[in-house]
């Protein structure tokens, strides 16, 4: 059967926000180009895009609406301007283009990614199944890997998780493998909700894990909240999160750009005593513990 392909130029700070919503609207494949059309295509976890425009090219299913995924992309880049380009593209095995590139990651000193049909090469590792073309969060940005290596280094065992913009769900999943009591991911879009709370059955988690719109969820007081998103909507979202958090709790923050970090620590500073930053790239992560203030 035909294809479509869906072409969209953003800014490289928005491109991590752009692929999940493409993922999320079911893209089974997205791939990154600059503006000289060189092609990135699965980076190193240790890489990520320096481009200032990053064009990305998604692979859907015939049935898809390019004006629905160009809505979508509207509202959550606030660019009321942005102009999504179709492409009708003849059948041909993508099965084989798409796994090109595939191949296990490892994150820390045990946690690996790994696609469902290729063994891990550790045996005493701890295995989250994926396959690209669901959601965002395959490992490959830098943001995502640096989550995955804080949580090999912090496995949350019997704590109480919530994965807030949960994507493909990778960094719940990892959480739950990594002894979490319960984890509670969380994502605006409901098609990502959707590939979350089918990952988390695909890797034997789905009993301790809820999976919810943020107008459905109700959170608990938790030991660790994860935030994968971007810095605007973090800071918008400082006390909200903080308040989620029991007195002594953790969280977890990135899609920050380094020149980003010290904005958002202000907006948490009432109640977040935050670590030194960790860098990758132009990327940051924070990492930060609750005190007692109200």
């Amino acid at each position: 059967m035909p294809w479509k392909q869906l072409s969209v130029d953003v800014a490289d700070a928005q491109s991590e926000a752009a692929t999940a919503v493409l993922e999320a609207a079911g893209a089974l494949s997205v791939t990154l180009q600059d503006a000289g059309e060189e092609l990135l295509i699965e980076p190193d976890p240790d890489a990520s895009p320096l481009w200032k425009t990053v064009r990305l090219i998604a692979l859907f299913e015939s049935s898809v609406e390019p004006a629905g995924v160009q809505q979508r992309l509207r509202a959550i880049l606030d660019d009321s301007q942005l102009e999504v380009r179709a492409e009708v593209l003849a059948d041909r095995d993508w099965s084989t283009t798409w796994r090109d590139g595939l191949h296990p990651m490892c994150f820390g000193k045990r946690l690996w990614v790994c696609p469902t049909d290729i063994a891990c090469p550790q045996d005493d590792a701890v295995v989250v199944r994926l396959d690209p073309g669901n959601a965002f969060g395959s490992g490959t940005h830098a943001t995502t890997a640096m989550c995955l290596e804080w949580l090999d280094s912090h496995p949350p065992r019997d704590q109480t998780v919530i994965d807030y913009g949960c994507g493909s769900g990778i960094l719940a999943i990892a959480a739950a493998k990594l002894g979490a009591a319960s984890v509670h991911a969380v994502d605006i879009d409901a098609q990502a909700v959707t590939v979350c709370r089918d990952n988390a059955r695909l890797n034997d988690v789905y009993s301790d894990f809820n999976v919810q719109l943020p107008v459905d969820f109700v959170p608990p007081r938790t030991d660790l909240v994860i935030a994968n998103i971007l810095a605007n909507p973090l800071q918008e979202l400082a006390g909200e999160l903080a308040g989620m958090l029991r007195p002594g709790g953790m969280i977890l923050l990135t899609g920050i750009l380094a020149d980003q970090s010290d904005a958002v620590m202000a907006a948490y500073q009432p109640w977040i005593d935050f670590d030194a930053p960790l860098g990758r790239d132009e990327w940051v992560l924070l990492a930060g513990t609750r005190n007692t203030s109200p």
